[in-house]
């Protein structure tokens, strides 16, 4: 299991943001389950991949690794939750090319949260993405009021706040390890679901579905994306991670025929080019 680690950092990070591109695809093709169900059995096959791989990689020392993760990677985990939470919610509730739009602003909250909380400086280019971003998400936002999916986008972007927030904990505490913090919020989110739905029984179409987007979109989506961060630059990770935004539609376009109104390529290409305008602000990634 360690051969992954082998991988380059940027090939992981492409496949990772590759892996997660399928969420909004397999979220359409549950048969009958609800939003509670489909949050329990996710985070179950999520959880128990985690386990998986956490053993592969320590054996007996696993507990240990877990453990020594301290309260500040129970945090993460609370946080990490929470977002599942809202990604399932929102992706039920508005286009998929909404929610992958909305979430891919992260690196501008996670700007503008640094400058508020931790008085790092906002350099121009940056000062014109968050400008660009903002504009993106009021364009979408403004046709999602009318069409009457508002409440789907607001929810969508506790995901990208919640990762700035996420990050300012990992600055604050650098030791924490993101494996036992995924783990975390797996089992959490386990209890999410289990407690809020009336029951957890459900289509064997639905666990197949749940397993795959659990075990292959979620699980090995993260792990890529938290091993090949390690050893990419910020600004690279930033601008591969963009594969998610720009196939999650395509997926859904292709075998779905959702196609979003013009309005959302046209909000997304402007949040796209922030991010890139983001990533691109070498003096900031030096600093993260």
């Amino acid at each position: 299991m360690y051969s992954i680690y082998k991988v380059p950092g940027y090939i992981l990070c492409l496949m990772g943001g590759f892996f997660l591109s399928w969420g909004g695809f397999l979220i359409r093709k549950f048969e009958g389950a609800d939003i509670w169900q489909i949050l329990f059995w996710r985070a179950l096959f999520f959880s128990l991949t985690l386990i998986i791989f956490l053993y592969l990689n320590y054996r007996k020392d696993t507990f240990l690794i877990i453990k020594k993760s301290g309260f500040s990677a129970f945090l993460a985990g609370i946080l990490m939750s929470t977002s599942f939470v809202a990604y399932i919610v929102a992706m039920t509730e508005t286009s998929v090319a909404n929610v992958v739009f909305i979430i891919s602003t992260q690196t501008i909250f996670l700007a503008l949260f640094g400058y508020l909380f931790l008085k790092e400086k906002i350099s121009f280019k940056t000062l014109i993405s968050i400008i660009l971003a903002v504009i993106g998400i009021v364009v979408m936002v403004g046709d999602s009021f009318s069409a009457g999916s508002l409440r789907g986008d607001l929810i969508a972007l506790l995901i990208p706040i919640n990762f700035a927030v996420l990050i300012l904990i990992i600055r604050k505490y650098p030791n924490v390890d993101l494996v036992p913090a995924l783990l975390y919020s797996g089992l959490l989110a386990c209890l999410y679901g289990y407690f809020a739905s009336k029951t957890i029984i459900v289509s064997l179409n639905d666990i197949y579905i749940a397993f795959l987007l659990g075990t292959f979109q979620h699980s090995f989506g993260f792990i890529a994306v938290t091993i090949g961060a390690r050893t990419t630059p910020a600004v690279l990770v930033g601008i591969l991670m963009l594969s998610e935004t720009l196939f999650a539609p395509f997926w859904v376009w292709m075998f779905l025929n959702e196609t979003p109104p013009m309005s959302v390529f046209a909000g997304g290409t402007l949040i796209i080019i922030a991010v890139i305008i983001k990533s691109l602000d070498h003096k900031y990634s030096k600093v993260s």
